[in-house]
């Protein structure tokens, strides 16, 4: 058994890993107000609007188990992953919608959420579970929401500064594993924010109060914010629910117009090359002999050729660089089939890392990049003559977390190359075909070789040899 450290904090219960599966105990202290969330019905009403991830009960005597165990259960696998500060504007957003429902359905049945942490909503393709089982709690009458910060701070700050200030600032999450400081997105919002009537309440005046009484000195007063807000009724706890979901239902950003995010639009290829290309890398895909499970779409742009691979596979972790692109591909999948594609926001020049506790928390992008099949289309160019990243180092990565890789080599001929080019000394003497091949062919055979028509493109359908070089170490 190994016990996954996102769930340590938790003195509830905990995630481990089992035979390639993921499961949770749930922990003697924690053993009545689980039961009480089973029998109550908020857990089948949860599953039956499809809020919440599904469970079954573990009975082998094989599952490993701690003396405090009151409940080992299993929950549906989640194929990959994802942080909320590799999520689009919109994926944050519809996560912060899911919690607040969660926590509307939960005041039916008599529970309340006591966490509403980002990290436990999750993405099956593109749908969102809640997946936290053990975040339920008995309400008890007058007590306010005590995760109340914590969504603003998870959910409402950060998408606040996303629309208002930068996309960009979707970053601070990973700087703030508890979320964005309400004080500091207060500082960093335009005055304009504090005549939005929810973001004053519930940002701006919140982090005022916040910062009153942690600079207080009296215990007694300190304690006054609880007091009052141990007032709040049922009734009213309904009506912040409904006005925070009124609040970022109302936050939006305008799209702007990104060269990444256009790409398609403006592509060097003409209809014929382009319509090849794609007849290609679904014959590439189909050709592969082993079962996908997951597929890597790297530099995705809008998924053009994740949808190719959704064909062939049980999920598609579509990422790139630009949140536009990532930002239209979610919305398009959410409107069309197929449903088992998520687009993800990733610099793969400075990728997610670990964060948190000992740098164990939350994992980086590559302990979580381990795929059956990559896509890197268009990508090469970036990588190496941008970003100064020798090929050699490009295929080793590629060889670590994949063993079948399709992959397009972009030659000095090509516009987009030399318009990097334009700019910066050519010092790239090894980025030819054959160099290029070269360093590939230390991790990888090739399979299949395709010259793209009406190009100097060429595309390559190769597979890894790097675990049984390790294995012969």
């Amino acid at each position: 058994m190994k016990s996954l450290t996102s769930s340590f904090r938790d003195p509830s219960g905990f995630v481990f890993k089992y035979n390639e599966k993921t499961y949770r105990q749930i922990n003697k202290c924690f053993a009545n107000e689980f039961e009480s969330f089973i029998s109550s019905g908020l857990y089948s009403g949860l599953i039956e609007k499809g809020l919440l991830i599904s469970h079954e009960d573990v009975n082998t005597p094989d599952i490993p188990y701690t003396e405090n165990c009151h409940r080992i259960i299993l929950p549906k696998q989640i194929p990959y992953i994802s942080y909320p500060y590799e999520w689009s504007f919109s994926q944050l957003k519809d996560a912060a919608i899911l919690t607040l429902k969660v926590q509307a359905q939960s005041l039916k049945y008599g529970f309340s959420l006591k966490d509403a942490s980002s990290y436990n909503v999750q993405f099956i393709g593109n749908k969102l579970k809640f997946i936290d089982t053990l975040s339920f709690q008995p309400y008890k009458e007058g007590e306010p929401w005590i995760a109340y910060r914590q969504f603003c701070q998870h959910f409402l700050a950060p998408l606040a500064l996303m629309a208002y200030v930068d996309i960009e600032l979707a970053k601070l999450l990973s700087n703030y594993i508890d979320g964005v400081p309400l004080s500091l997105a207060s500082k960093l919002l335009p005055n304009r924010t504090r005549l939005n009537y929810g973001l004053q309440i519930h940002l701006h005046l919140h982090a005022k109060i916040q910062k009153a009484y942690s600079d207080s000195a009296n215990p007694a007063e300190s304690n006054t914010e609880e007091k009052n807000k141990a007032k709040l009724t049922l009734k009213g706890q309904r009506a912040i629910i409904e006005d925070l979901a009124s609040v970022i239902n109302r936050l939006e950003w305008k799209l702007p117009k990104t060269e990444w995010g256009d790409y398609y639009a403006n592509t060097n290829y003409d209809d014929q090359s382009s319509l090849k290309k794609r007849e290609l890398v679904n014959l590439f895909i189909q050709g592969i002999p082993d079962k996908l499970n997951i597929v890597q779409d790297l530099g995705a742009n809008t998924g053009e050729f994740s949808r190719i691979a959704s064909n062939y596979c049980d999920a598609v972790i579509a990422q790139d660089i630009d949140p536009v692109a990532v930002e239209r591909n979610y919305l398009r999948s959410k409107s069309e089939s197929p449903s088992n594609i998520l687009p993800l926001v990733q610099n793969l020049i400075a990728p997610s890392p670990a964060i948190g506790w000992a740098n164990k928390e939350r994992d980086s992008f590559v302990q979580r990049a381990t795929c059956d099949g990559l896509l890197a289309l268009a990508l090469i160019h970036h990588l190496t003559i941008s970003n100064n990243t020798p090929l050699s180092h490009v295929a080793k990565l590629f060889a670590q977390i994949t063993t079948w890789l399709v992959i397009e080599f972009v030659p000095k001929s090509d516009s987009q190359v030399a318009r990097l080019l334009a700019t910066r000394e050519d010092i790239f003497e090894d980025y030819t075909e054959n160099g290029f091949e070269a360093a590939f062919l230390i991790f990888f055979t090739i399979q299949r070789k395709e010259l793209l028509s009406g190009s100097d493109r060429v595309l390559y359908l190769m597979k890894s040899d790097y675990n049984n070089q390790e294995s012969n170490k």
